[in-house]
């Protein structure tokens, strides 16, 4: 379990410390090469749907085959995406680097099939306590390398550093051999087909619930994460600041992530969900209504941190709850899908209403009118392990 939790970690801090700095290349891409923010924010966009999209297929290779091989490829991909992205001279082009490929990419190398391997060997009663353990290791990889990434587009311009980060992106690759499991499909318990599994969770009302919140989770971290560095900019604070709030964001999400996956061990999963998301919304509320300085920015980051991935352990221990690890990446894939068609509203409408009416103000209201949502959707979740009438066919 050791290693498979530090091996984990090591992964999930690479692949999602990379992916956290992309707005960082907002401005310096499309003042360089004339596009608009929509150019830019659609790419990401499409970044995101393409994860999504590309999710439950890698968590079947996973589920099937094992995490190492699905891991090998990502970080291939990944590596390929952020070169490609650098010497992108279009939008398509740019499109297909830093959207398609790099989403391709952070489809096997993130969450979904991490938590597959995480769930088949963790104890029940510890899994959502690992997860948190993985979730604060993505975390930690954004305090550490959004302020890297700042360093290399300052030092090395923004086409050198995507260089490197291509280099970075190949140090998972070795790392996957950590995941390695003897027998990927021995799992106790009534065996499914793929279609049995897909079927059955899509029936169960409490996935489709926990999809809807996983959407809106999408939309306000996506959202905040590419725009905010832009948004300060355009009030007049430096890129600095903007810097050290997603910094802050990735410090205190190690918080935050750690202690939701410790308290889905003792309470109702569906509570912490609803209560993330409440206070998501309560936060943005805040923020919007006070004078913007770099301290109420710093707070801001520092809140949002807490409550930014930590939906990612308890929604994910949910769903192995339900219906058992056997195809946990693959569901868990399903659910992220969800949260990548969120994104890509969020990061998208960011750019376009931007562009149509100078101002993200109308997408942070539909930001906080969501967190509401999603803070009453998972009310119904039902967390005990689904019944199932009759064995299923292996």
């Amino acid at each position: 379990m050791t290693q498979v939790l530090l091996c984990g970690a090591a992964i999930v801090t690479l692949s999602m410390g990379i992916r956290h700095g992309f707005g960082l290349w907002l401005q310096p891409i499309t003042m360089d090469r004339g596009w608009t923010r929509e150019t830019f924010a659609f790419a990401l966009a499409v970044q995101n749907i393409a994860w999504g999209i590309a999710g439950p297929f890698a968590g079947v290779l996973a589920d099937r085959y094992g995490a190492y091989r699905v891991l090998i490829i990502g970080s291939l991909f990944y590596a390929g995406g952020l070169v490609l992205m650098a010497v992108s001279t279009s939008g398509p082009a740019f499109m297909g680097s830093a959207g398609l490929l790099i989403g391709m990419a952070q489809s096997g190398t993130t969450y979904a099939v991490v938590y597959g391997v995480i769930g088949r060997n963790v104890a029940p009663d510890k899994r959502s306590w690992a997860m948190g353990v993985a979730a604060a290791a993505g975390s930690f990889g954004q305090f550490l390398m959004v302020p890297v990434e700042n360093k290399l587009i300052g030092n090395f311009g923004w086409q050198n550093a995507l260089f490197i980060l291509g280099c970075v992106a190949l140090a998972i690759a070795p790392l996957a051999a950590g995941l390695k499991e003897s027998d990927v499909q021995k799992v106790t318990g009534v065996q499914q087909s793929i279609g049995q599994a897909v079927r059955e969770a899509f029936a169960y009302p409490s996935f489709r619930w926990l999809m809807a919140g996983y959407f809106v989770c999408g939309f306000q971290v996506v959202f905040i994460g590419v725009h905010m560095p832009s948004y300060l900019k355009d009030h007049g604070l430096s890129v600095d600041v903007a810097t050290t709030a997603l910094a802050l964001i990735g410090l205190f999400n190690v918080i935050g992530t750690y202690t939701a996956g410790s308290l889905g061990a003792r309470l109702p999963k569906r509570y912490i969900l609803s209560t993330i998301y409440a206070l998501r919304s309560v936060a943005i509320l805040i923020f919007l209504n006070v004078p913007l300085t770099p301290l109420s920015v710093y707070i801001f980051a520092s809140v949002m941190g807490v409550l930014w991935l930590s939906t990612v352990p308890p929604t994910n221990a949910v769903v192995a709850q339900i219906f058992g690890v056997q195809y946990l990446s693959m569901l868990g894939g399903f659910v992220f899908f969800s949260h990548q068609i969120g994104s890509f509203l969020g990061v998208w409408l960011g750019g376009k209403l931007y562009d149509t009416s100078g101002s993200y103000d109308v997408v942070w209201w539909i930001a906080v009118a969501l967190g509401i949502f999603a803070a009453i959707a998972n009310l119904p979740v039902k967390e005990s392990a689904i019944v199932r009438a009759t064995p299923a066919a292996a």
